[in-house]
């Protein structure tokens, strides 16, 4: 059974850094694509940044590149955001999620995505 577990989320004050963690289980992660989503409270869900299969290609959203980065562990099946410089408009349950069977490229379309963990947290502010 696929599981995706976040952590690492937390109040954090404007300008702090802060890195979630995906602990993933139940599938090949390594044949996996792997991306990083954000919904806040009346927004739609948000695609923020992906990772291909073997880590070597990435990309963000215009609103994060730069300030977060993106990683992976095939060897212990982790994918990691790492996030600097937050503002308050980063508040947002952050959410991982693995794409359709086999998909390995990078894309953060949410709607290429079948899985994903029950979120963390995020909250920027003063």
């Amino acid at each position: 059974q696929l599981q995706l577990v976040e952590s690492g989320g937390g109040l954090v004050q404007p300008g702090g850094s802060l890195r979630l963690s995906c602990a993933a289980s139940g599938f090949s992660f390594h044949n996996y694509a792997m991306g990083w989503f954000r919904q806040a409270p009346g927004k739609e869900r948000e695609g923020i940044s992906c990772i291909n299969s073997s880590g070597e290609d990435t990309n963000y959203a215009g609103s994060v590149k730069g300030r977060f980065a993106i990683s992976r562990d095939n060897a212990e099946n982790m994918v990691y955001l790492h996030m600097s410089n937050l503002k308050p408009e980063d508040t947002a349950v952050y959410y991982c999620a693995a794409p359709r069977p086999f998909f390995m490229g990078c894309d953060y379309d949410p709607h290429v995505y079948d899985y994903w963990g029950q979120g963390t947290q995020v909250t920027v502010s003063s």
